[in-house]
């Protein structure tokens, strides 16, 4: 008796006919096309990259009066109005104008290294101060509106200090500077009200400036006023 032995059935997925090379050309196609698609890519400009930005912390008496000359400057990109150098771990405005939490009213200035240099700042932060003043600045007096650059690389601290022996040579101040060149520690933004006070209040802003005598005193000290 001869047995029958049947036919082996055919699997799916074992076809290695047209269906097979079909999927192999689509593969090739794909890996063809994300290498092209890459190549244009690195030859093409690609998307924008961002700014690097740097910031730079100065004390100059009332922060109100700090914000204005940052604000008009070609390259910064924000002016934040603050208090640093305390041990007060979240200073109020009552508590640092009273003195005795070591903090200094101060100015954040945030900008963008590719279109204004650190040597710009401090250019404009010494037209701005009385640096010979070591009891505050103008009508505030205190150690809390002292004057003071706050800074935050080893070049920042570098030019920082060099500016200030060029004040001191005989040909400038002639004198000695009593502006500190310290380093950065925690900054905290002062309350909203006091951010942009110039431009929010713009007429008490002018009387307290005036009456503060801080424009007379820069007249005399740099012969045409704030720059």
């Amino acid at each position: 008796m001869t047995t029958a032995i049947p036919t082996p059935a055919r699997r799916h997925g074992t076809n290695r006919g047209p269906l097979s090379a079909g999927r192999f050309l689509c593969a090739l196609l794909a890996v063809l096309l994300v290498s092209a698609t890459a190549a244009r890519s690195a030859d093409g400009p690609g998307p924008e990259v961002q700014p690097t930005y740097a910031s730079a912390i100065f004390a100059g008496g009332c922060f109100w009066c700090m914000e204005p000359p940052y604000d008009k400057l070609d390259g910064v990109v924000s002016t934040t109005s603050g208090y640093t150098g305390g041990r007060t771990a979240a200073p109020t405005y009552q508590q640092v104008s009273a003195g005795g939490t070591g903090h200094i009213e101060a100015v954040r200035v945030v900008y963008d290294p590719s279109r204004i240099d650190y040597a710009r700042l401090l250019e404009v932060f010494w037209r701005n101060v009385d640096p010979l003043d070591a009891g505050g600045q103008f009508c505030d007096r205190g150690d809390q509106y002292r004057s003071a650059i706050f800074y935050e690389t080893e070049e920042q601290r570098r030019l920082a200090e060099r500016s200030k022996a060029e004040l001191e040579a005989p040909e400038r101040l002639g004198r000695r500077v009593a502006t500190e060149i310290l380093p950065a520690s925690s900054f905290h933004p002062a309350e909203d009200y006091h951010q942009d006070y110039y431009r929010k209040n713009p007429v008490r802003y002018s009387v307290y400036r005036f009456n503060c005598g801080r424009d007379q005193r820069l007249g005399k000290l740099w012969g045409d006023g704030p720059k």
